[in-house]
């Protein structure tokens, strides 16, 4: 059925281009929709005929038929919101209610991302330090054992492990003294603002909140998985503080369920332990995994330090206390991230979180000034300054925690596409562009737009809230000519919001507005 409905629209595509007096393809009211394949597609392309001026009025230009669209999808006159600017080749600027403030979603990750290439650098990275105020004795470290941190936002259980081990190589085996967390590295005075989730899941990772103390994103990963023995289950990292209430059961083979079909329910206890406890009939030969956020990141990080050690045959003799690193302490052992780059590509392609809102904090730490005490309030002036500083005017803009993750978040479609402007010609251009999901191919786009012939031909960040859809990032129309768009739905329900925003991307690619007659000129008319 999808092929037969792609082939009806191309016939009439065809149709439409043998009746137009000048061979190129004529204006028409959008093609209805067969089994969502044709979702995506306009009749016939907007480049305006040479016709009367009388004949001429009464076409329909590309962002009318769009528009007219989203009306009909989504009953609502000023639910879309969209910007869309031809950066290398011919083409008409489109806007669709581009001044209208909107709430973003995760497409504000851009501006985060791009920020933070241009104001850190893209060889920027974070150091995680481990330092002593003892003394080595033999196998023994008589002093406490400091962790600085760097506000790393991808400080994974595997690198951590990797450094960790190297104690093992200097012969240590036993630490005489506390281990306290220096957390030092972000100043976060005026607290952090809350996300009104209305999910049934309050330890889920997109909810995980920033910290310099940060590690492994706080997350633990649950598998059970059956065979002929009944089910195990375990989780990674395996901390003391964490114990599994397994009662999944197993089944004769057949088909592998979805996670859906599974129930985590935490238990927490007086004395910080937590129980998990997991529920549902699993057939052999098949496993069912869940990420949770269950532990306060102070908890969590010490935790796992512990349990990495002890894995080790290291023991650590004194309490899990927080604090700061003495001057004089002495360093032991440093693990360094990745650079920004490296960073900005997981943030962008996998929408993650916690992440952007890590990274934002850094901006903020990096550019504090005399007076200021809270990183994250440091991070959002220092972006609106950069802004500035290029032209782009931030009246009405809400960066709030720099993810999207957030009801107060707002942007316009005619800012978010002149931020793509500049970013097309910042010497960085290609790290964030590499950074954003190929449409059809990985990231958050991977299963959007796929038979249509644009298979990478997009490079497109998304953002997905309740009531709220939206779309920004570069596409490419059949003549090679690459796009800025920008495209926001607000409205409730929003569920149809992506149907309308792959449309714009698909009009843009088959059918970009590149008519002669109609321009966008400063004083002129502009095509809306």
């Amino acid at each position: 059925m999808f092929t037969s409905a792609i082939f009806r629209l191309k016939q009439s595509v065809f149709r439409c281009q043998q009746t137009s007096p000048d061979r190129r393809p004529g204006l028409r009211a959008p093609t209805t929709f067969v089994a969502g394949a044709a979702a995506f597609a306009l009749a016939c392309s907007p480049v305006v005929l040479a016709q009367d001026e009388a004949t001429r009025s009464e076409t329909r230009t590309w962002s009318n038929q769009v528009r007219d669209y989203a009306v009909e999808s989504l009953s609502n006159d000023n639910a879309l919101s969209m910007a869309a600017i031809p950066l290398n080749g011919p083409g008409i600027d489109q806007y669709i209610n581009a001044d209208a403030l909107m709430s973003p979603g995760s497409i504000m990750k851009l501006v985060t991302t791009y920020a933070a290439l241009e104001i850190l650098g893209p060889t920027h990275h974070w150091d995680t330090d481990f330092l002593t105020d003892g003394q080595l004795t033999g196998n023994t470290l008589d002093g406490n054992f400091y962790v600085r941190f760097g506000g790393d936002p991808k400080l994974t259980l595997e690198r951590l492990w990797s450094t960790l081990r190297e104690l093992r190589g200097m012969g240590v085996t036993t630490i005489n003294g506390d281990l306290i967390l220096d957390g030092d590295y972000f100043e976060i005075a005026g607290g952090l603002p809350t996300f009104d989730d209305n999910g049934n899941n309050p330890y889920a990772p997109f909810l995980v909140k920033p910290s310099a103390v940060l590690t492994n994103l706080n997350l633990i990963h649950f598998q059970v998985r059956a065979d002929e023995r009944g089910t195990q289950a375990w989780s990674a990292p395996a901390l003391s503080e964490v114990v599994i209430d397994n009662r999944v059961t197993a089944t004769a083979e057949g088909p592998c369920p979805s996670r859906r079909g599974f129930t985590w329910e935490p238990v927490f206890h007086t004395d910080q332990r937590v129980t998990v406890r997991v529920t549902g009939e699993l057939p052999q030969g098949c496993r069912t995994t869940a990420y949770l956020s269950l532990l306060p990141h102070e908890q969590y990080t010490a935790s796992l330090i512990r349990s990495l050690l002890s894995e080790m045959g290291i023991t650590l003799a004194g309490n899990n206390l927080t604090g700061t690193t003495p001057d004089d302490a002495r360093l032991m052992l440093k693990t360094t991230s990745p650079d920004l780059v490296t960073m900005v590509r997981d943030i962008n392609k996998w929408s993650s979180n916690v992440m952007a809102r890590q990274l934002l904090l850094t901006i903020g730490a990096e550019s504090r000034v005399e007076g200021e005490d809270d990183d994250r309030v440091a991070g959002i002036r220092a972006i609106y300054e950069w802004l500035e500083n290029k032209g782009v005017s931030t009246a009405g803009m809400v960066i709030d925690n720099g993810a999207g993750l957030t009801r107060h978040g707002r942007i316009t479609a005619r800012q978010g596409a002149q931020i793509l402007q500049h970013a097309w010609n910042s010497p960085f251009s290609a790290d964030l562009m590499a950074s954003m999901p190929l449409i059809a191919m990985d990231g958050t786009m991977a299963r959007r737009l796929r038979n249509v012939g644009m298979d990478g031909l997009g490079r497109i960040k998304t953002g997905y809230l309740e009531n709220v859809r939206s779309i920004a990032g570069f596409t490419r129309d059949e003549s090679n000519t690459t796009w800025a768009v920008v495209g926001m739905v607000n409205t409730d329900p929003a569920w149809n919001g992506q149907a309308v925003l792959d449309r714009i991307l698909y009009s843009l690619h088959h059918q970009p507005p590149v008519g002669t007659t109609l321009s966008k000129a400063e004083g002129g008319p502009e095509i809306r």
